[in-house]
C-alpha cells in the first residue's frame, strides 16, 4: 500500500461509534457474527452483500463483498482476530481496487456489554493501511458508511427480537 496509517491524522485514523440496542447481548452478538444475519445489514444504504462468509475463530477468514445499486462489487476480505462470545469480536477488512491491489485495511473491534435487558455496543474501527487516494474519503465517509450500516443492523436486531 502507498501509505501506512501513521501518515493519517489520528482523528481520522480511528472511528468509535456507540449504540444501545433493546435486545440481549447474545442476539446482538449473533447478528454481528452469523453470516446469514450479517449479509442482511452489512454496507451502507443501497448496498447488498451477496458474498458473506465468516469462519468464526481467530485466524478464520471473513469475506464481505458489497454490491451497489449500480451492480459494482466492492470485495472486502479479512481475518478474524478475536472472538469472545457475547463480549467481543475483532476482525480486519481489506478493500482492493478490483484488480487485487489493496486500497485500505481496517481493524474493526466490536465490544458488547449488557445493560439490564439491553446491549451497549462499541465499534472501534482503526485504519491500519491506506492508499493516498483514499485518505480524503476519511473525512466523514467512514463514519457515514458505518452509521448507515448500523441503522440497517438495528432493523435486523429489532426484527429478530420481535420474531422471538
Amino acid at each position: 500500500m502507498d501509505a501506512r496509517a501513521e501518515y493519517v491524522p489520528a482523528d481520522k485514523a480511528n472511528l468509535v461509534l456507540k449504540r444501545t440496542y433493546d435486545a440481549p447481548v447474545a442476539l446482538v452478538f449473533k447478528v454481528w457474527t452469523d453470516p446469514y444475519h450479517l449479509a442482511q445489514w452489512w454496507g451502507p444504504h443501497g448496498y447488498t452483500t451477496p458474498v458473506c462468509e465468516v469462519d468464526l475463530r481467530p485466524g478464520g477468514i471473513i469475506r464481505l463483498h458489497m454490491e451497489g445499486e449500480d451492480g459494482v462489487r466492492n470485495p472486502s476480505n479479512g481475518v478474524v482476530k478475536e472472538v469472545v462470545e457475547n463480549e467481543r469480536f475483532a476482525f480486519t477488512t481489506t478493500w482492493d481496487d478490483g484488480d487485487g491491489k489493496p486500497m485500505i485495511e481496517l481493524l474493526n473491534t466490536v465490544t458488547l456489554r449488557a445493560v439490564g435487558d439491553r446491549t451497549e455496543m462499541t465499534l472501534h474501527t482503526q485504519v491500519l493501511q491506506i492508499t493516498q487516494e483514499l485518505v480524503p474519503q476519511l473525512d466523514g465517509g467512514m463514519e457515514a458508511g458505518w452509521s448507515e450500516s448500523l441503522e440497517k443492523f438495528a432493523s435486523v436486531v429489532a426484527a429478530l427480537k420481535k420474531a422471538g
